[in-house]
């Protein structure tokens, strides 16, 4: 015996033999065996963080750098005595404009917008584009662009010996409020914002309280029954069911059984003839379904968590059920409920392929006006953006995901400060 720590039970003293311990009280294989799962933790955060940094690298270094441009037309060519085309009026870039481009062109731009209630920074725009076209004729990220310049310079030189080079931010106030265009230089993603932000709200709209009211349902009125059971486990197997699936259903129901109601005909809006259900409303009303588990369930634990003390003080006080669940039930379980709804909506503005089954457009000039519009999403021009063959398109695909995450960003802590204000209401 070599452990003189005894205990009585009664008069007996009881001796403790190194033998007696279990395996689990060897203080040193456990310490062992905590420092090399701590490792292995470490090991998983700094892999994270390595993934992360080397996306973000990614995404910043081809939003910016060194572009090459060939003009079609030399603007000196355009104006007296090589005037620069910054330098004169709009009446003479108006006339510049119509010498230069097909009257229907001219025409159509006129009915687009009159060019008198243009501005002369409109104008200026549109003979770049329409007459100069200048054409991209290299482009460079910017880690080549910083450190390698004068490679850029001498491979110009070599092969496009009068182009101009321009450092290029691609992400700017024109990038913000331009519409979607054929040519990188000038393409937007103003219609995709404006698409996206439609879809989100009424995904929101409709998937936020069908999914709390049924997460009450099943935590305070549901009963132990097997009907309720088959619903709680459909629901849990809904929550990991492929986002093309929810597109599928969406087609079948939205877009063709809805279709009168989801394109608006029903109420007059839309022309019955040449409108269908492939519109914001079915996109909506799509990524709804499918965040609608994930708010049940995340309301679910939120509500769980609630201590029936609290309800049991209720009811003593003489509140009736559904008292005790809007002003003490619901109060309490607000900010994880919140939370929940975060991790879900952004799942639904980054999904692309339910709205591609849907009818989501690649290629769209005009803002949505309401739930019957057409539309597309930033996702959506991020695919079509990358699946270009031109690598300017890889750029401005780059440039839209920092928008994405942007407005995704913007929206959570919209929802965070919603959290946390519920969150002081309640301490």
């Amino acid at each position: 015996m070599i452990n003189n720590k005894s205990s009585k039970t009664g008069n007996k003293p009881i001796s403790l033999q190194v033998g007696d311990f279990p395996e689990q009280f060897n203080l040193p294989q456990r310490h062992q065996r905590g420092a090399f799962w701590k490792v292995i933790f470490q090991i998983s955060m700094i892999v994270g963080i390595i993934a992360l940094s080397a996306l973000i690298f990614n995404i910043i270094n081809e939003s910016f750098g060194y572009i090459a441009l060939v003009n079609e037309v030399d603007p000196e060519s355009l104006t007296p005595h090589g005037i620069p085309l910054d330098e004169i009026s709009k009446d003479d870039l108006i006339l510049i404009l119509q010498e230069n481009v097909s009257s229907g062109l001219f025409r159509r731009l006129e009915r687009d917008q009159p060019f008198e209630e243009r501005s002369r920074e409109n104008v200026l725009k549109l003979v770049i584009e329409r007459v100069v076209n200048p054409e991209i004729v290299g482009t460079w990220p910017l880690s080549v662009s910083l450190f390698n310049k004068n490679n850029i310079l001498y491979e110009l030189e070599q092969n496009h010996p009068h182009a101009e080079l321009i450092f290029q931010s691609w992400i700017d106030h024109e990038f913000f409020t331009s519409p979607q265009s054929s040519k990188p230089l000038y393409a937007g993603v103003r219609t995709a914002i404006l698409g996206s932000l439609w879809t989100i709200a009424i995904t929101i709209l409709f998937a936020f309280p069908l999914g709390v009211g049924a997460a009450i349902y099943l935590e305070e009125y549901a009963g132990d029954t097997w009907i309720n059971r088959l619903i709680q486990t459909n629901i849990n197997n809904l929550a990991g069911v492929p986002s093309i699936i929810y597109g599928m259903l969406g087609l079948a129901i939205f877009v063709r059984a809805l279709g009168p109601l989801t394109s608006g005909t029903l109420f007059g809006v839309t022309d019955p003839v040449t409108s269908n259900g492939r519109t914001i409303l079915s996109a909506g009303l799509t990524l709804a379904i499918l965040i609608l588990p994930l708010i049940i369930i995340n309301a679910q634990e939120a509500i769980r968590a609630i201590p029936n003390s609290l309800r049991q003080a209720s009811y003593g006080l003489g509140a009736t059920k559904w008292q005790t669940i809007w002003h003490h039930v619901l109060p309490n379980a607000l900010p994880g409920i919140l939370t929940g709804t975060i991790l879900a909506i952004s799942r639904a503005i980054g999904e692309t392929a339910p709205l591609v089954v849907v009818g989501a457009a690649t290629f769209i000039t005009f803002d949505p006006e309401g739930p019957f519009s057409k539309f597309t999403t930033l996702p959506i021009q991020i695919y079509q953006w990358t699946a270009r063959p031109q690598e300017e398109f890889r750029n401005i695909a780059a440039a839209a995901i920092i928008v994405l995450l942007i407005m995704l960003l913007t929206l959570n802590a919209i929802a965070v400060l919603l959290r946390n204000h519920f969150s002081r209401r309640i301490s």
